[in-house]
């Protein structure tokens, strides 16, 4: 057994000594540990056999294991130490870092085109004295539908066209003085911010209004030109005495600062719901000035937007006389603006969030 304590001792000493040369000396090092005197070491297995020896003699074995597990401790204690001098001196000796390469440009996120063009909305409007107002995403029937005059045998009804929620309850509108306003009916995601035109009618009580409503509506809808979510943003203007003429100048003063101080517009007749009249609005093309090209499909002209005279049922359905007082709305998508000024061509691009693409709008807005 003595002879087997001396030969591990020495196995030991030739084990360490390979160690030091390993990529990974330490690690290597802390095997040879393990191995020998680990609780299932070499040490360990031999002085299992103890009871083999007669009893005189064990004394003096025992005190040789001490020896050796103290010496094979010693010799692994200095190894570590000369592994770790090794590796200081070859990180002292190796080539110094140059710190004058330019380091690694870190990508730095851009301006979405859509909250740019939203920014600029807003910020048009604002100087025009009018006030961001802005309401639930989930809405309820009578807000979305009825109070804007849109019949139930309405195409927008359809289940085509709007999602419905179920399990789910829209929040009447608050008024200022106290109470709610009518009951919300079905819940559904709004297809238009016009509800928010009329949950500020209610909470406000009485005219003069002049705000502007951004927002995300969603409609069952998904091609080059559409997706289910989009935004859109609505303007209102009601008091005594508003007409046509103010919602032209309105309209004018607008396209000014979006488009250009010489962009032009023309109102063409429509049928919205909630406005009575009503007309479509085009903009001179933002390429071609209005000389025509294919963008415009050589018109000079493009639509951008939906307006008109504030229908007198969605007056009195928020208990506004129409007798006393009249207004107009005009809304557009934002995310079509943002594909006007920006020409792109696929409606999509703007939510796939592709850092390729919105790269290119660094420093817009």
């Amino acid at each position: 057994m003595l002879e087997a304590l001396r030969a591990a001792e020495a196995a030991a000493r030739q084990d360490l000594e390979a160690a030091l040369s390993a990529p990974d000396a330490e690690a290597a090092i802390e095997v040879v540990r393990l191995r020998y005197l680990g609780k299932k070491g070499e040490v360990s297995r031999i002085l299992k056999s103890m009871g083999r020896i007669p009893a005189e003699e064990r004394p003096k074995v025992g005190q040789v294991a001490n020896t050796v597990r103290d010496q094979i401790a010693a010799a692994i204690a200095e190894s570590k130490t000369r592994a770790r001098q090794a590796k200081l001196e070859a990180e002292l000796s190796a080539p110094p870092l140059d710190v004058t390469l330019p380091g690694r440009t870190v990508r730095v996120g851009t301006r979405h085109p859509v909250s740019a063009v939203w920014d600029e909305l807003v910020e048009i409007m604002s100087r025009l004295g009018y006030q961001v107002a802005s309401g639930p995403e989930i809405e309820g029937d009578w807000y979305n539908f009825e109070a804007l005059g849109i019949p139930e045998a309405h195409p927008a009804r359809d289940e085509q066209d709007t999602f419905f929620l179920e399990g789910i309850a829209a929040p009447p509108a608050k008024k200022s003085g106290g109470g709610t306003g009518p009951a919300p009916g079905a819940a559904v995601l709004r297809t238009h911010t016009s509800p928010v035109q009329i949950r500020a009618m209610l909470w406000q009580g009485q005219p003069p209004i002049r705000i502007i409503c951004p927002g995300k509506v969603y409609r069952r809808d998904s091609d080059l030109t559409h997706t289910p979510m989009f935004h859109q943003v609505e303007v209102l203007c009601v008091d005594r005495g508003i007409t046509l003429s103010d919602l032209k100048g309105s309209l004018q003063v607008f396209a000014r600062a979006f488009f250009g101080p010489e962009t032009r517009i023309r109102l063409r007749p429509s049928y919205f719901p909630f406005t009575e009249p009503s007309a479509e609005v085009d903009v001179t093309c933002t390429l071609c000035g209005g000389a025509g090209c294919r963008t415009c499909g050589e018109t000079g002209w493009i639509e951008v937007l939906g307006s008109g005279m504030v229908d007198p049922v969605v007056l009195q359905n928020v208990g506004w006389d129409p007798a006393e007082y009249s207004g107009f709305a005009w809304g557009m998508g934002i995310d079509r603006l943002a594909m006007l000024k920006y020409r792109i061509d696929d409606l999509r691009m703007l939510f796939e969030n592709d850092a390729r693409f919105l790269g290119q709008f660094r420093g817009i807005g």
